[in-house]
């Protein structure tokens, strides 16, 4: 049998990042300018920043700012509901526990989005080595 070797939290972050990334740029069109992820107790939270494509900057800069913003967002978050099933897979897979619930908003001012999975445990983690 197999011994698992488990990731620190900042190795288990980074995975995270690298796999949202690559969802944002398969299933919107292109990736953050920048991402964070944070695993606090059971929860992770993922900042993305830049996220908005040019179409929908135009979007929300031409018509009406309530409008333009509930149209978006009602957008993404059809797109991330549609890819639920994908995403909970690929956080089980790197995180090592299974996804309960995901919360997501994207700001048309700042085009930073943020997600959160409420996890159904506590990660089990190793503790990275001090330098």
């Amino acid at each position: 049998m197999k011994t698992q070797i488990l990731k620190t939290q900042g190795e288990i972050e980074a995975a995270v990042c690298e796999g949202i990334s690559r969802f944002e740029q398969e299933y919107m069109g292109r990736g953050p300018k920048h991402i964070s992820s944070h695993l606090l107790g059971d929860l992770l939270v993922v900042r993305l920043q830049g996220v908005l494509t040019s179409a929908e900057q135009h979007l929300v800069t031409t018509l009406p700012p309530e409008k333009g913003r509930d149209l978006l967002k009602q957008v993404r978050t059809q797109l991330i509901e549609t890819a639920r099933q994908k995403l909970d897979a690929m956080i089980q897979s790197i995180v090592g526990v299974k996804s309960l619930s995901l919360h997501h908003d994207i700001s048309t001012v700042t085009g930073e989005e943020v997600v959160i999975f409420t996890l159904s445990e506590v990660p089990h983690y190793r503790e990275a080595k001090k330098r």
